[in-house]
């Protein structure tokens, strides 16, 4: 069988009548695609559609394990354990995120990658094949930028001087915001990454690339001013950014993500937001996108 199905061919697949077929494409509630001109069904995407909508023997919706997967964030991974929601988390950088949560092996995933016309994640998003009832909450806003030592010793004030001041800088994992983020403002500013002297780790998370400037193990890396505030580092502001949670629309009403929405509500979080420093938490919660 083809990768790619017709409408006849997924009628076949998933015995069902034509009617109904262009019933859920209107709808938009099963995956297709009209890049050639007509409809085509990617059928592992078809297969796993099927798979979501699989019944266990209580009739309840299979669900995905209570796991927020994506990039890291401090007032996030804060609030998922202060609201009691008992999501834990596994912060492997945005793009891994989206795979997992795409795979069903996530309930949400945390991201911050910027779209080509300079807005943030609904392009990643609209591209995120195979999850049809997508949802995608805004979390905060942040100041993203350079991370350097106390009295920025370097001297490192823009992309650029990352190539002539030639400070150690540590990476961030591939795929990552952040990551992606440098490669497109060394792009911007006519930068390769091959011109950086780079340490030979990546960080992880937020935090790592903190410690590690701490130290003293590198000199700067792409972080969000909240970290630098909190080990008592300086920081370079590079950019605003939308920091989402994107998840499946059934899973926004459940238990775990209605505890921590609800918590995102209170002064509490909005005084810790304050405190952390660099965060803008105004529009927490406001749907970006409805898939």
């Amino acid at each position: 069988m083809h990768d790619y199905l017709t409408t006849s061919e997924v009628c076949d697949y998933l015995r069902l009548k034509e009617r109904t077929i262009y019933d859920l494409v209107a709808r938009r509630a099963i995956p297709c695609s009209r890049a050639t001109g007509k409809l085509l069904f990617p059928r592992r995407l078809i297969d796993r559609w099927v798979e979501a909508h699989v019944e266990a023997p209580d009739g309840k919706l299979l669900n995905p394990p209570p796991i927020v997967a994506g990039s890291s964030d401090p007032l996030l991974d804060w609030a998922l354990r202060e609201s009691g929601s008992g999501l834990a988390t596994l912060f492997e950088g945005s793009g891994e995120g989206m795979r997992r949560f795409a795979a069903g092996d996530a309930v949400a995933a945390g991201l911050h990658l910027r779209d080509p016309d300079g807005t943030f994640n609904v392009g990643a998003v609209r591209a995120l094949a195979g999850v049809a009832d997508i949802v995608l909450l805004q979390f905060a806003w942040r100041e993203q930028g350079l991370v350097v030592a106390r009295s920025n010793p370097c001297g490192v004030r823009s992309i650029g001087e990352l190539a002539t001041n030639a400070p150690r800088i540590i990476l961030r994992q591939s795929g990552s915001g952040a990551e992606t983020l440098l490669e497109q403002l060394l792009a911007e500013a006519g930068v390769t990454l091959d011109a950086l002297n780079t340490t030979n780790q990546p960080a992880l998370t937020e935090t790592d690339v903190a410690a590690a400037i701490a130290d003293g193990s590198a000199d700067c890396g792409v972080a969000i001013g909240a970290v630098a505030r909190h080990y008592g580092l300086d920081f370079v502001p590079l950019m605003r950014e939308r920091f989402d949670l994107v998840l499946r629309r059934r899973a926004y009403f459940d238990p775990p993500l209605q505890k921590l929405l609800a918590f995102t509500r209170t002064e509490t979080f909005r005084r810790h937001a304050d405190a952390l420093g660099s965060y803008d938490v105004t529009g927490t919660g406001t749907v970006e996108f409805n898939a």
